[in-house]
């Protein structure tokens, strides 16, 4: 009996069938302090999965659940971020802001050309050859009009043109005229500056000059520099044009002309600003035209104020007027020249409208002077013929002039 019951003892601890782990509370540990449960204090950790006694115990919750590490919000990120780090990225976002304007004789290009549009009278053809990658030849006929200064009812110019990533070459010669028109742009310092030299001679050399022109481009601002010859005396120029935000920009020019001693000075500002209106339509901003070509212009306003003290026109305050109405289809401009002395002033409003295949240009002053030019592609294809229709009308001179060209490109 004594040696059965003691096998009858052992048996629970020594199979294997039916494993039990231990309690962390047992009713026969007496008072034992560390298997004693208190009411207040955290819960124990559970068991270990039956047969992995190998395998450590997941750890216990915290008992204050603010302890927990919670994600931080882009707020909280960037308040942890060095000083170091917020001048850096504040000087990186005030470099960004700032575009450089372009040259100052560009500036108010994009605003002129709706209200002053090229008409003539004749007929006009362009004959555009491109005989290599770089290198294309124009012939232009310019035939029954009355508005070449010399008199002549006809003109033939032939024009070639050499270009590659950093520079340009060429050449405009009137056999008739027996005068010589030639350009070499160089891009000089490693793209910084742009060195351009304009040559024009003539049989009786009353038009013969020479001027030298350097553009220098910087990150928020562009100057220019030009020195040469024109009209039998030296001429030195200068102009600079700095952007002040992304949205406006100011500069001057001036130039002295020795040969007849005058002081020629313009001083400009310019402010674009977004403007709500028609949304783009889709066949506009998918197909902008040829690869590579910038999309149609946002809807946008624009205003440029330029004062020329003596200048040419008699006028020399001028303000422009740039709305964007439909990307890519429509656009409005307006230009108002005055004299704040003399209350003399003259005013002119443009408008272009652009098609799938044409363009559509109309102006009219406040003499009731009307002109317009329609230009349309004559093919569905890149590189087919276009056909240009213009006319302007004076009512108060009682003229009248037509005409129409064709560019042909080969």
């Amino acid at each position: 009996m004594g040696a059965s019951g003691s096998k009858t003892k052992a048996q629970p601890h020594t199979s294997p069938l039916f494993p039990v782990p231990p309690s962390p509370v047992s009713f026969f540990s007496g008072n034992d302090p560390s298997t004693t449960t208190r009411c207040d204090s955290a819960p124990p950790p559970p068991p270990a999965p039956p047969g992995g006694s190998g395998a450590a115990p997941p750890p216990p919750p915290p008992s204050d659940p603010s302890s927990q590490s919670l994600p931080l919000d882009d707020g909280a990120q960037k308040s942890t971020s060095s000083p170091e780090d917020d001048s850096i990225a504040k000087a990186a976002a005030a470099a960004s802001a700032f575009i450089n304007p372009g040259p100052y004789e560009q500036a108010p290009q994009d605003l002129k050309r709706l209200v002053m549009l090229d008409t003539h009278d004749g007929f006009r053809c362009d004959i555009n050859k491109q005989l290599s990658p770089y290198m294309a030849v124009v012939h232009s006929f310019w035939l029954g009009t009355n508005m070449i200064p010399d008199g002549r009812k006809r003109t033939y110019t032939w024009l070639t043109q050499v270009a590659d990533e950093t520079s340009l070459y060429m050449a405009r010669v009137d056999p008739e005229k027996l005068s010589v028109d030639g350009r070499i742009h160089k891009a000089i310092l490693g793209g910084v500056a742009m060195a351009k030299l304009q040559i024009g001679v003539s049989q009786d050399g009353q038009a013969d000059q020479c001027l030298l022109d350097v553009d220098v481009n910087g990150p928020s601002w562009s100057a220019n520099m030009k020195y040469g010859s024109m009209g039998g005396g030296l001429v030195y120029g200068c102009a600079f044009h700095q952007g002040i935000t992304p949205k406006l920009s100011m500069g001057g020019e001036g130039m002295y002309v020795s040969a007849n001693g005058n002081m020629i000075s313009s001083y400009m500002l310019k402010f674009s600003m977004p403007a709500s209106g028609d949304p783009v339509d889709d066949r506009v901003t998918k197909s902008p035209g040829p690869p590579g070509a910038p999309g149609p212009e946002p809807t946008s306003s624009t205003f440029l104020a330029q004062l020329s003290p003596g200048g040419p026109s008699g006028l020399p305050l001028t303000l422009n007027y740039k709305r964007v109405v439909t990307p890519g289809r429509v656009t409005l401009g307006a230009e108002l020249a005055c004299d704040p002395l003399s209350l003399a002033s003259n005013v002119i409003l443009g408008a272009e409208f652009k098609f799938s295949r044409s363009k559509l240009q109309v102006t009219m002053d406040g003499n009731a002077k009307i002109q317009s030019v329609l230009e349309t592609k004559l093919g569905k294809e890149p590189g087919q013929p276009s056909l240009n229709l213009c006319a302007e009308l004076d009512h108060l001179k009682d003229e009248m002039k037509f005409g129409y060209g064709l560019s042909i490109d080969g």
